[in-house]
């Protein structure tokens, strides 16, 4: 396991992210950041906590749970979709994930925000884009591009999870 960002790296990483995601928005106006699960929930957290703290305001932040949407899960009738807990009409929803690789788990992300209604704009924010996509979907704010194998793996550590925050290279 080869270390490629580290606690200090990481919390750069999204400061940038958070400032960029303000910047592009113009500000943040009907802003809201979606982590999917788990620890893209994590990191939204923590962007939206920035957010608040430069932009001096609370920014609505939630978790998404995306295997309703998942197209190689079995879960129809099975449970009920829960709700998301906050209103996504006409809001810039910045999903938030922590690795981007074939693109399926953020196809399946929007699927469901447009399920809970009907969003202004959709942004992707991801802390280590390791490419291999198989779906045409591209991050609009990277912490770090990783090219990779196919049989290596990227692990994202997150100290509410982990007991210690870093991203690592395996295989």
């Amino acid at each position: 396991m080869k270390e490629i960002m580290d606690k200090d790296g990481m919390r750069r990483s999204l400061v940038r992210i958070a400032h960029e995601i303000v910047e592009k928005n113009k500000g943040v106006e009907n802003l809201v950041l979606v982590g999917i699960k788990t620890r893209g929930e994590m990191l939204a957290r923590r962007m939206a906590a920035m957010i608040s703290q430069f932009e001096d305001c609370e920014i609505p932040c939630c978790a998404m749970d995306i295997r309703y949407w998942r197209d190689d899960i079995e879960t129809s009738g099975k449970e009920p979709i829960p709700p998301l807990g906050i209103d996504v009409k006409d809001k810039v929803i910045v999903l938030v994930d922590d690795v981007l690789y074939k693109g399926r788990t953020v196809r399946a992300a929007m699927d469901g925000i447009m399920d809970y209604g009907r969003a202004r704009e959709i942004h992707l924010a991801v802390l280590i884009d390791r490419g291999h996509r198989e779906l045409p979907i591209r991050a609009d704010y990277v912490g770090k591009n990783v090219p990779t194998s196919e049989e290596e793996d990227i692990q994202v550590k997150v100290q509410e999870l982990d007991g210690r925050d870093g991203v690592y290279l395996c295989g």
